[in-house]
C-alpha cells in the first residue's frame, strides 16, 4: 500500500514515532444531576469495593492525556467515536460572551493557544529541519487516531469530519491505521443554506464525514427520509437466468408501478448550515455543528446503550445526541423516518480542552429533561506531577527547590532563603509557592501567618511590608474568605493567586504568556426556618483582568458576572455533588438569585455553593448548618 509520509512520522533509527501512553488516573471533580437515593447507592457499593454504576463522564484536558487514561478501562469498549478535529487556527476555542447588553469574543487563553501551537505552531529549529505546519498536523492527528483505534470495539466504527483543506491527508492516515477496505462511506455534507465567497472559484458549500469501521462486521442502522410528495417508479424484479434485476410486467406485458413516500439517505447530507440567528440551538461556538447532523450519525451506527466517544465535544452536541437521540427531535424540516430506528439513548464520554467548552456542555446537558446523572472529570494533580518530574528530576527534595525557583521567576519574584513556608520576595511582600500535589489548606495559611510574624524585623530577608502573595494550583474550599479573615487578624495583607496551568507548557513560558490572576470571592446569605434553608446570592467579586476595559465598563452589578450557580446541599468531602442549578442561556437572561431546601432528617449538613462566572471560570463557598 502507498504510505502518506511526513516529516516526523519516523525518529532517527527508523520507528514511527508513538503517542504518548502515560496513563494518569482521573479526578471527579463534580456529580451532576444525582439523586440522594443514587449518591447513596454509590457510596454502598464503593465501601463494598464493588463497581459503581455507569456515570456518563465529561472531561476538561488535553487529549494526548485524557485518551491513554482512558486505554486501562475502556480499550476495545468503544462502539462510536465521532470527531470534529480543529485545524489551522485557535479560533476553535474563541466563544461569544454576553454582558448585560454587550456581547464580546473571549479570546483563547493561553493553554488553550498553547494546544495549537503544539500541534501546528512550527519554531525555527523545527522549520530548519524541513519541518512544516502540516508535518505537526498530520503527526498530532496520527497518534490521536492510533489511540481511539485500540479505543474501538471490534465491531465499533468511527466518523471524521473536515473540510477540504485537509481531507486528503486525512484519508491516507486512516487507510494506514484502520485499513482502506474499511472505509464504508465518504459523506458529502451540502450545507446548503450557508453562503460563501465565490471570487475566482465555485462557493465552497460541503464538509467531508468519513466514515470506517475497525473490522468487516459493524452497527448500520438503515435510514430512511419522507418524501414531500409520493414518487411513481418501476417496479423491478430479480432474474436468476441473468443474475441482475429486470422491469416487473403483468401477464399482458404492461409495466408495473408502485407509490414510494421515503427515499434512502445516501452518501450526500442535505443538511442546513447551524446558523447565528437559530437562538434554540445556536450557543456561539465558531464550529458548533447542527444536532440533526451528529444525531444522524448516531442513529445510524449505535444501538441503545452503545458508548458513544468524543475527544474534540466542543459545545457538546455529539453528547447532546447520544444522551437522547430523540430529544427535541420533531424539528421543522425533519424528515426522517423513526419508526425502525433505536431512539433511546447511548452512554458517552466526552472531552475538551477548553474550560468553556466544558461549562457550556454541561448547561445544554442540564437542559435535556430527565438528563441521567453524569461526572466532570480532570487529570488534577496527576499531570502536574508528571510535568514536575520530568522537567526538574526525580530526587525529591531538588524537584522541589527546582520547582519554587521556577514558579517565583515566573512570578518575577526574587528567591530567599532560611524559611520554610516563605520562599520570596517581591516589591516587599513575601511569596509562598504551593506544591503540585495539594491544594493550598487553612493550615497552611496558620503556618505562613506564623513564619511571617517571625520573621518581621529579623534581618535584610525580612519582610519589607505586612504583604504575602499565595501562589497556588488549588486552594481548599472558602479558603479566600477563611485564610483573609486569618491574615486580617494577624494584621497580615494576604493575597490568592492561582498558578495557571500554562506553567506546564514550556513555550507558553518561552513566549511569556504565564500570568497570575487573583481569586474571585462570593457571598451568599443562609436563613433558616425549621429543617428549610434559604440561599441568596449577595456578592460576587471577580477580579476581572480578563475582560476588555469597554465591556467591563457595562457591568453596572454584581450580578452580571455570574453565569451559572449549583448547590450540593449535603457535601461529604468526596466531590461536589450538583444537586440544584439555575444558568442564563440565550433564552433566559436573568439568573434566580435563591434557593431554598426542606432536609428530611435531623443533623449537621455542609453546603456547598458553586458559581461559575462568565467565562467560565469556577468558585466554590462552603457553609454548616444545624437541622433539629
Amino acid at each position: 500500500m502507498t504510505e502518506l509520509i511526513w516529516e516526523g512520522k519516523y525518529n532517527k533509527e527508523g520507528h514511527k514515532v508513538a503517542p504518548l501512553r502515560v496513563r494518569l488516573p482521573f479526578q471527579t471533580v463534580e456529580t451532576v444531576n444525582e439523586s440522594v437515593q443514587q449518591r447513596q447507592r454509590t457510596l454502598d457499593l464503593f465501601s463494598f469495593g464493588r463497581p459503581a454504576e455507569w456515570r456518563n463522564r465529561l472531561i476538561w484536558g488535553d487529549k494526548k492525556y485524557v485518551l491513554p487514561a482512558l486505554l486501562d478501562e475502556f480499550a476495545g469498549q468503544v462502539n462510536l467515536i465521532c470527531i470534529d478535529p480543529p485545524f489551522n487556527t485557535g479560533q476553535d476555542f474563541s466563544f461569544r460572551v454576553a454582558v448585560a447588553d454587550e456581547d464580546f469574543t473571549k479570546e483563547p487563553s493561553m493553554i488553550e493557544q498553547k494546544a495549537y501551537r503544539d500541534t501546528w505552531g512550527v519554531n525555527p529549529e523545527e522549520r530548519a529541519a524541513g519541518k512544516t505546519q502540516l508535518d505537526k498536523y498530520l503527526q498530532w492527528f496520527y497518534e490521536t487516531v492510533v489511540i481511539l483505534h485500540e479505543l474501538l470495539a471490534e465491531s465499533g466504527s468511527i466518523f471524521v469530519h473536515v473540510d477540504w483543506s485537509i481531507s486528503a491527508y486525512v484519508r491516507a492516515v486512516l487507510d494506514e491505521i484502520f485499513g482502506g477496505t474499511n472505509c464504508r462511506n465518504e459523506i458529502a455534507w451540502w450545507y446548503y443554506n450557508k453562503l460563501q465567497g465565490n471570487v475566482g472559484r465555485f462557493p465552497k458549500n460541503h464538509d467531508t464525514i468519513f466514515w470506517y469501521s475497525k473490522g468487516i462486521k459493524f452497527t448500520f442502522n438503515k435510514l430512511e427520509e419522507k418524501r414531500d410528495e409520493a414518487e411513481r417508479q418501476q417496479k423491478r424484479v430479480w432474474d436468476s437466468e441473468t443474475g441482475r434485476l429486470k422491469q416487473a410486467r403483468d401477464e399482458s406485458g404492461n409495466l408495473l408501478y408502485y407509490e414510494v413516500t421515503t427515499r434512502t439517505i445516501d452518501d450526500v447530507w442535505r443538511l442546513p448550515y447551524l446558523m447565528p440567528a437559530d437562538r434554540t440551538e445556536n450557543v456561539g461556538f465558531e464550529t458548533q455543528k447542527p444536532a440533526r447532523l451528529l444525531r444522524r450519525i448516531i442513529l445510524a451506527a449505535s444501538n441503545e446503550g452503545d458508548l458513544v466517544l468524543d475527544c474534540f465535544c466542543g459545545s457538546g452536541t455529539a453528547l447532546i445526541c447520544a444522551e437522547q437521540p430523540l430529544y427535541n427531535y420533531i424539528e421543522k424540516h425533519e424528515k426522517l423516518v423513526l419508526d425502525k430506528l433505536q431512539l433511546g439513548s447511548r452512554r458517552w464520554i466526552g472531552c475538551d480542552l477548553g474550560r468553556f467548552a466544558i461549562h457550556t456542555t454541561r448547561k445544554r446537558l442540564l437542559s435535556i429533561p430527565g438528563v441521567k446523572p453524569f461526572v466532570v472529570q480532570n487529570l488534577g494533580k496527576y499531570e502536574r506531577q508528571l510535568w514536575q518530574t520530568a522537567e526538574f528530576g526525580e530526587h525529591t527534595e531538588e524537584r522541589a527547590l527546582a520547582y519554587r525557583h521556577f514558579i517565583l521567576e515566573l512570578y518575577n519574584t526574587r528567591p530567599i532563603t532560611g524559611y520554610t513556608w516563605l520562599h520570596g520576595i517581591k516589591a516587599g511582600r513575601m511569596v509562598h509557592v504551593g506544591a503540585v500535589d495539594s491544594p493550598v489548606s487553612p493550615g497552611d495559611i496558620t503556618q505562613i501567618a506564623a513564619e511571617f510574624k517571625r520573621a518581621v524585623g529579623t534581618g535584610k530577608e525580612a519582610p519589607a511590608t505586612n504583604g504575602v502573595d499565595i501562589l497556588g494550583w488549588d486552594f481548599a474550599f472558602e479558603l479566600n474568605e477563611i485564610a483573609k479573615q486569618q491574615a486580617a487578624q494577624a494584621n497580615i495583607n494576604m493575597r490568592f493567586l492561582r498558578i495557571p496551568r500554562e506553567v506546564l507548557e514550556k513555550k507558553a513560558v518561552e513566549q511569556g504568556d504565564i500570568r497570575f490572576f487573583e481569586l474571585a470571592a462570593l457571598s451568599v446569605n443562609l436563613k433558616q426556618e425549621g429543617r428549610t434553608v434559604t440561599l441568596k446570592l449577595t456578592d460576587f467579586i471577580i477580579p476581572p483582568d480578563d475582560v476588555p476595559e469597554d465591556i467591563r465598563q457595562t457591568i453596572t452589578n454584581w450580578e452580571q458576572w455570574i453565569d451559572y450557580w449549583a448547590v450540593d446541599w449535603n457535601n461529604r468531602d468526596d466531590t461536589f455533588h450538583n444537586e440544584w442549578q439555575d444558568y442564563r442561556s440565550r433564552k433566559k437572561r436573568e439568573l434566580q438569585k435563591e434557593v431554598s431546601h426542606t432536609y428530611e432528617e435531623p443533623g449537621t449538613y455542609i453546603i456547598m455553593v458553586k458559581v461559575i462566572d462568565i467565562l467560565g471560570n469556577d468558585t466554590t463557598k462552603t457553609l454548616k448548618v444545624e437541622v433539629c
